[in-house]
């Protein structure tokens, strides 16, 4: 059962998520009842709180509510908090807004998961560096591209320069150095903490000309941890890499925060 403010939600405080659809969230891998990289998935909470909303979201309620909704589950999980406004109207989004926590959980994959292939579409989303719940020309393209047999899209922008994926961050290994795409995206925590502890990386613009000279390539967010990417429209990766190897003892030899 989600939960809202601490209580379990009732359906009609759950029909701005149908019919407004306003807010962000973060979504979180929760074991053993400890986070990897929560203290930044609260600061992600706190900042878009204040972008979206122009309200000072308390995080320690956050931490509190996260701590109830999850009490008593044991292994591995996804911990998705959502923040928005049940009394939003469609047609007065302007109003003082009175932002409240949704806290949600769901079954979490198994690690490493399985390689995907993804093809490459031109679009920006709306507020790219905020995590919020816009997620309609991401699911559409998303839906398309599953359709046509791939697994997943990345995006690109009109000159064709690689962004992030529908729901996840990319990176690349050209042999000396791990590259993520220096573009307008939401980056992620996984991604954060990886550039972090991994000496050999940088910013730096991709293009899909570039990928040919890539020895690997990867996806990363904090459900599916570090994921082969095997292809990327018709340019081919590796499935193994030492590269993925080494990215994934290193995420995962980062101590975890207790909730």
């Amino acid at each position: 059962m989600a939960e809202l403010n601490g209580v379990p939600v009732a359906p009609n405080e759950l029909q701005a998520l149908a019919l407004v659809n306003y807010g962000h969230f973060t979504s979180m891998r929760m074991e053993g009842r400890r986070i990897r990289g929560f203290s930044h998935h609260l600061e992600r909470l706190v900042r878009d709180c204040r972008v979206l909303f122009g309200h000072e979201l308390d995080r320690r309620l956050v931490r509190e509510y996260v701590r109830k909704a999850t009490a008593g589950r044991d292994g591995a999980f996804v911990v998705r908090v959502t923040i928005y406004d049940p009394d939003l109207e469609l047609g007065h989004p302007g109003a003082r807004a009175k932002p409240k926590v949704l806290v949600a959980t769901r079954p979490s994959g198994a690690w490493p998961m399985a390689p995907i292939r993804v093809r490459s579409v031109p679009y920006v989303r709306e507020q790219p560096e905020q995590k919020h719940l816009g997620l309609f020309g991401t699911l559409w393209h998303r839906r398309n591209a599953q359709l046509d047999g791939f697994d997943d899209c990345v995006f690109t922008d009109l000159n064709r320069y690689v962004s992030e994926g529908a729901t996840w961050n990319i990176g690349f290994f050209d042999g000396e150095q791990v590259i993520w795409p220096d573009a307008e995206v939401l980056r992620g925590v996984t991604m954060r903490l990886l550039h972090q502890v991994h000496d050999a990386t940088s910013l730096g613009p991709v293009n899909l000309s570039d990928l040919p000279r890539m020895e690997a390539a990867f996806a990363t967010n904090t459900a599916i941890g570090v994921r082969a990417i095997t292809s990327i429209d018709d340019v081919e990766f590796p499935d193994a890499h030492p590269i993925l190897d080494t990215l994934r003892k290193e995420y995962e030899e980062i101590p975890a925060e207790t909730v």
